[in-house]
């Protein structure tokens, strides 16, 4: 199964420099960008099946990541 990359990097291109500098100015975005980053990992561990959890269980995960990327992102363009 191929496994798709949600890191922010490939969600929003247009925005690496700003992701660059709020993870070196702003604890609170890098504490969230964190977080979603060892989420992704996580649920690329669940989709390749190298950890086996049940569907609800990975589809919570899911979920989680698409509100902290929401989060990060209203982070992202407020300037």
């Amino acid at each position: 199964m191929s496994v798709e990359h949600h890191d922010l990097h490939h969600e929003f291109p247009e925005l690496n420099d700003r992701i660059h500098e709020l993870k070196l100015h702003d604890a609170h975005f890098r504490r969230l960008f964190d977080e979603y980053h060892e989420l992704t990992s996580s649920i690329e561990n669940m989709e390749d099946e190298k950890t086996p959890v049940s569907t609800r269980t990975e589809e919570e995960a899911k979920l989680r990541r698409v509100h902290l990327k929401d989060e990060l992102y209203r982070m992202l363009i407020a300037a």
